[in-house]
């Protein structure tokens, strides 16, 4: 029952992981932009629902959609100024500028929130709310949520970008940015969409985690960052539904290790990411629905 347990602790933690990838996935998808400073805007949203708390006293659940049109409205803003700058000199710029942007960010919020550690949602129910299965397997409610967060939002992204207007202006954006320009359709415009849409996932990613745990200013670079990367490698570079399976693999592998040895939790999951890469480098999901 141990390694049962093991298993759908895994899935569970991949639904976290899908939440974490997602964005990153969007924006290299449609932009080919490598994020590098997507770990850190996770974390800064997980600050900004602790100070939208903090300031108005207003319940958890009604500050998380504040908390994403905040960062939705941040991803816009960054993607017309610094990013399209960026992208506007060469993809492989864009690493620099959004490596940059991961130092300031890291800083700055060591600077105005020194390096302690600060939980989202501390007071809520459903973070230590737990139900077993038999004797041996206790499933925390939490995570049950977050994987169907995870899951809703990728329908949500399938839908939008499948059957809406603005979904299907990225999609063409994505696949030929020439040939949607010459048709009149303004690609910065739409990529700022894109970024927005990216940014307002890694809301969702930083409230979570922020749940799960507790955050700091290096989290992002330490963690989220790391587990995202590997989870959008495994299931495939630009794909929605393949950041899922890699969150999924990458959870079942880090807990079947930790049943194995605690300490080899994070490299029981680095191993499956490197064993992938040789394999198939090119992920487990991918293809046409890349876009």
């Amino acid at each position: 029952m141990a390694w049962v347990n093991a298993v759908i602790q895994g899935i569970l933690t991949g639904g976290l992981y899908a939440l974490f990838a997602c964005g990153l996935s969007l924006m290299f998808g449609v932009m080919k932009v490598v994020n590098l400073a997507h770990g850190d805007l996770a974390t800064v949203a997980g600050y900004v629902g602790i100070g939208v708390i903090a300031a108005t006293h207003m319940p958890f659940l009604w500050s998380v959609p504040i908390v994403v049109l905040v960062m939705a409205g941040l991803g816009y803003v960054l993607q017309r100024t610094l990013i399209q700058a960026a992208l506007d000199r060469g993809v492989l710029t864009t690493l620099i500028v959004t490596f940059g942007l991961s130092m300031v960010i890291e800083n700055g919020l060591l600077q105005f929130f020194t390096a302690d550690e600060r939980g989202v949602g501390v007071n809520q129910g459903i973070v230590t709310a737990s139900f077993s299965i038999g004797s041996q397997i206790t499933i925390a409610w939490l995570y049950v949520v977050i994987f169907v967060l995870a899951v809703v939002v990728l329908l949500g992204l399938q839908y939008y970008l499948s059957s809406t207007k603005y979904g299907r202006l990225i999609r063409a954006v994505a696949d030929d940015r020439e040939a949607a320009q010459l048709s009149g359709a303004d690609y910065r415009h739409v990529f700022g969409i894109a970024a927005a849409i990216a940014f307002g996932t890694v809301a969702l990613a930083g409230l979570s985690y922020g749940m799960t745990t507790v955050i700091d200013p290096t989290t992002g670079t330490d963690t989220i960052l790391l587990f995202a990367f590997a989870a959008v490698v495994i299931g495939g570079l630009g794909s929605l539904w393949g950041t899922l399976a890699g969150g999924i693999i990458l959870g079942i592998a880090q807990q079947i290790a930790a049943q194995i040895n605690i300490s080899d939790e994070l490299l029981g999951g680095y191993l499956i990411f490197l064993i992938v890469l040789i394999v198939r480098p090119q992920g487990l999901i991918a293809g046409r629905s890349q876009s």
